[in-house]
């Protein structure tokens, strides 16, 4: 199947009030000020350009949407074409009742418990990549170190094959830069994940390992085997965005300090401080909460004062609510002290992320690996970061010069 076959073109965005479009080249870069602009006229923004949806910016009414399970349906996480094919990917996708077993079946995996062991193993991995860097006077911070460490972690975490790393960036490329635009892409991704998710399922009921691939293989909610097909869901779903979402955050991390030095200097200094790494870390989240998700509108209803209709698609912007000054004192500071940060980087209600307490870990074990490593490093001003557009931002690029 060719790719682009099915594309559909979409002018630059003039106005971000009437006609937003999450991938059009200024998001990535400019989102922040974008939310913030439209903040400014009115608490949601509406398009036609993927049939109709609406962008609310204030966290009243992202919250509203996100804790509302009768008027919105998850069954649409992402804001695509009204006739693009679309897959289970459990417990994001699934509404009440479902959804309650599918979240409780995967939860144990990402427990404080679980996750704690791979401190030491994540520590280690990221100061091999750090090594690679010896005697290099510049890197990609995102390439070399922050794409890499998710995918680590994941693959540890469920048994998944570490050496398939670059397959998962490339699903990830087309699921979340290309697909909402072409729903031949979509297919596509979703035909390759099938196939290969399968593989490892049939390995491992042959096979049988102490690993939650085995586990998700034989899994039964109250005493009934899971569904074959919500089964490949739930691994889908831990490759899209157990892997994308917190290399963002590490690379937003990068870029950011690499152009604050004094916040550097004090992180370092802090050597093993819990509290000044940890708020730091969480500034770091609510700053560049790198997730956007969707709902469709299933129920007539209304947000921030805008009439929504059945079958209107409503994207949940997590990130602009976190820059909301009316959740957030001086919401445009980034402030590595900030204590009263109840930010929504990993979403709100039912669906707040499951795998929270391992992004949380993988992010600050980066950053302080990085950072203590190189603690000159600064951007490489003749050359250009580039972002990543739509449901899940940051940096894909990140030239540094490495100041030894």
């Amino acid at each position: 199947m060719a790719y682009g076959a099915d594309q559909v073109e979409m002018p630059p965005v003039e106005n971000w009030l009437t006609d937003w479009d999450w991938l059009d080249d200024q998001w990535g870069v400019n989102a922040i000020d974008i939310w913030n602009s439209v903040r400014e006229q009115c608490p949601v923004a509406t398009t036609e350009r993927y049939g109709r949806a609406f962008m609310p910016v204030t966290m009243e009414a992202v919250a509203a949407v996100a804790n509302d399970t009768e008027h919105f349906s998850s069954i649409w996480v992402n804001v695509s074409r009204p006739d693009a094919p679309r897959s289970p990917a459990p417990p994001i996708t699934s509404d009440p009742p479902d959804h309650h077993g599918h979240r409780r079946l995967l939860l144990p995996a990402f427990s404080p418990k679980n996750v704690a062991p791979l401190e030491e193993d994540l520590r280690a991995f990221c100061r091999g990549l750090i090594a690679e860097l010896d005697g290099a006077s510049a890197a990609d911070a995102a390439e070399q170190f922050a794409q890499h460490i998710p995918v680590h972690g994941i693959c540890k975490l469920t048994g998944m094959p570490e050496e398939d790393a670059d397959l998962f960036r490339d699903w990830i490329y087309r699921n979340f830069q290309l697909a909402p635009r072409d729903n031949a892409v979509r297919m596509q991704v979703m035909i390759e994940m099938t196939a290969y998710i399968e593989e490892l399922f049939k390995d491992r009921l042959e096979h049988p390992r102490d690993d939650m691939l085995t586990f998700i293989a034989n899994a039964e909610i109250d005493g009934q085997p899971v569904d074959w097909n919500l089964k490949l869901g739930y691994i889908r779903l831990l490759i899209v965005a157990g892997i994308d979402t917190t290399w963002s955050a590490i690379g937003s991390g990068l870029w950011h300090f690499a152009q604050h030095p004094d916040q550097v200097e004090r992180l370092v200094a802090a050597q093993n401080d819990d509290l000044l790494w940890n708020t730091a870390t969480e500034e770091v989240l609510r700053y560049y909460a790198p997730v956007t998700m969707a709902r469709k509108v299933i129920g007539e209803t209304e947000i921030g004062g805008c009439p929504v209709h059945p079958g209107d698609q409503m994207l949940v912007t997590f990130p602009a609510a976190n820059h909301d000054p009316a959740a957030f004192d001086h919401p445009e500071v980034f402030d590595i002290d900030r204590a009263n940060n109840r930010h929504v980087a990993f979403g709100l209600g039912i669906h707040r992320c499951v795998g929270s307490n391992l992004a949380r870990l993988e992010v600050v074990v980066a950053l302080q690996e990085w950072l203590r490593a190189f603690p000159n490093y600064s951007l490489d001003e003749t050359k250009t970061t580039t972002w990543a557009n739509g449901q899940v931002r940051g940096p894909r690029t990140i030239p540094v010069l490495l100041n030894r």
